[in-house]
């Protein structure tokens, strides 16, 4: 049966979130085993893990599940498997794919499109190579194509230049906002509790934090803790990583195609990727009218998640517009029909960050989603549920504050 959910978010700090009646958070008298802070979709896959293990969690955020100035918010983001030899990656991507189609089954309207998706290259390079020996290793159905094979297939796209294609077939897009609003509610109906309050920076050492204090004053309660709120995380804990998550703004934009031109609807273009000698752009086929989708992967300057404005450049609107003379001709001249500013959480490599406090032992730090950290947000959730219940088999070393460096050199794409 299929489960439709409404969110609307609560009002004042600590308010509970307001769903329909049919959903029953958990009493608020019961005190959690853990709370977590951030309803990104990290914070929300971590707490639908821990809850399926019999866990109490208390879910909360300062606004609300996928709002407006997360990282987790906007429409769509990309799920695919090519990480060159990066093969943690890989599985991750793979592994989370079927919890993401499972979720899409339960909700009213899609959260996931299997699109495809299509990287390409202008030479036939190591990632190529190296993905394609990961993808054979995993058995995930990846195809090579060349420049014929990509002319044929995908003939909307000016392949001038290139080489090589990696086609996934069973990969796409994932609609980000109402995936996370979709997971928050089903968490609160089988029994989660969500709690709407900022939360001043914690103080705690040796046996760890004893509470967490709302912005009005409130005191929270639990055995652990778990903060997975992406860019937020420096300015909650900004000594430790302060010089070790570097937030960017980022700006994506809308295309709308000509009326009745069905070249780039999901079916006919898949999600792509232009490697460009390093410098990648990307996007998406006309999801759901939205229009076509193209963004610049290229680090913005930096950015307060609180403080900056989400007004789009000019410059970063004639950029995308000289890139789709080059690749999307019959696109270069549509009109612009809507844009985003949103932000990266950066870590110095691009690694993900799933790690305790050093001094806070019952405190576990979960972000640095680095631009591609969301299609990983099932496995992320497995893992971190796993690390703090004591039932991880292995500990990924990459993902440790340990390896985390304080001089931005991105090696992972």
């Amino acid at each position: 049966m299929t489960r439709r959910f409404a969110l609307m978010g609560g009002a004042g700090a600590a308010a509970a979130l307001s769903v329909p009646a049919l959903l029953k958070a958990a009493p608020a008298d019961v005190s959690p085993d853990v709370i977590i802070i951030g309803a990104g979709i990290f914070g929300a896959w971590t707490a639908r893990r821990l809850q399926e293990m019999g866990r109490r969690v208390t879910l909360v955020d300062a606004w609300a599940p996928a709002h407006a100035r997360a990282s987790s918010g906007g429409e769509s983001r990309m799920t695919r498997g090519a990480y060159g030899p990066d093969e943690v990656y890989t599985r991750m991507a793979w592994e989370s794919l079927a919890d993401w189609k499972a979720l899409s089954d339960t909700a009213a309207l899609p959260l996931f499109y299997e699109t495809g998706v299509l990287f390409f290259f202008p030479r036939i390079e190591p990632y190529v190579e190296d993905s394609l020996r990961v993808h054979a290793r995993l058995g995930l159905p990846t195809e090579r194509l060349d420049n014929d094979a990509l002319r044929r297939r995908f003939p909307m796209i000016d392949f001038e230049g290139v080489e090589a294609g990696l086609f996934e077939p069973r990969f796409g897009a994932l609609m980000a906002r109402r995936a996370v609003q979709t997971l928050v509610a089903t968490f609160v109906a089988d029994g989660g509790r969500y709690v709407q309050a900022e939360i001043a920076p914690p103080t705690g050492a040796g046996e760890g934090l004893g509470h967490i204090q709302t912005a009005t004053g409130e005191r929270l309660s639990a055995g652990h803790y778990v903060f997975a709120c992406g860019p937020w995380l420096p300015k909650l804990f900004p000594a430790l990583l302060g010089s070790r998550i570097f937030p960017t703004r980022q700006e994506v934009f809308f295309f709308a195609p000509e009326a009745g031109d069905e070249r780039f609807r999901p079916g006919r273009l898949p999600g792509w990727a232009d490697f460009n000698g390093g410098d990648i752009y990307y996007g998406f086929p006309d999801l759901e009218g939205r229009g076509f989708k193209i963004a610049h992967d290229a680090h913005g300057p930096p950015m307060d998640p609180d403080l900056g404005d989400r007004i789009p450049s000019a410059q970063a609107l004639a950029d995308v517009r000289a890139f789709m003379i080059r690749r999307f001709p019959a696109l270069a001249g549509r009109p612009l029909s809507e844009a985003r500013v949103c932000q990266y959480e950066n870590s110095a490599n691009g690694d993900l960050l799933i790690d305790f406090h050093p001094e806070m032992n019952n405190v576990l730090l979960v972000g640095a989603g680095s631009g591609h950290g969301f299609k990983h947000g099932p496995a992320v959730g497995r893992y971190a549920a796993a690390l703090l219940t004591g039932r991880l088999a292995r500990v990924e070393p990459r993902f440790s504050l340990a390896s985390k460096g304080e001089t931005e050199k991105r090696e992972v794409h």
